[in-house]
């Protein structure tokens, strides 16, 4: 494992130009912007609702320790918040990226 990350690092070190590649900007009947919003939608989607679907879990888990042991309901009740919140910021994250998306290839506004 140590050795393919040296190896990939060495690599990137190595070959900075296929990364820095300066591609010039798509032409008018370019397929890329109507993919690069689809993506970024069908990204947004899935993200939204795997972390809907997560943060469900993680209250219906929470209630049900809270009704087992009541006198730890405080720090059970802390501990569901901190992983909500850490579950949003998924979500968020892949808003962020989908807005790159959007105005970096995806929308053209001339």
């Amino acid at each position: 494992m140590r050795r393919s990350l040296i190896l990939g690092g060495v690599w990137v070190i190595g070959f900075p130009e296929l990364a820095l590649a300066a591609e010039g900007a798509p032409t008018a009947g370019s397929w890329i912007g109507p993919f690069t919003v689809i993506a970024a939608g069908l990204g947004m989607a899935i993200a939204a609702g795997l972390c809907g679907l997560g943060q469900g879990r993680a209250v219906a888990a929470a209630v049900e320790a809270m009704a087992r042991q009541p006198g730890a309901a405080a720090r059970i009740q802390l501990a569901m918040i901190i992983g909500l919140a850490l579950i949003e910021s998924l979500a968020i994250y892949t808003l962020v990226i989908a807005l790159i998306l959007l105005f970096g290839k995806g929308i053209s506004f001339a």
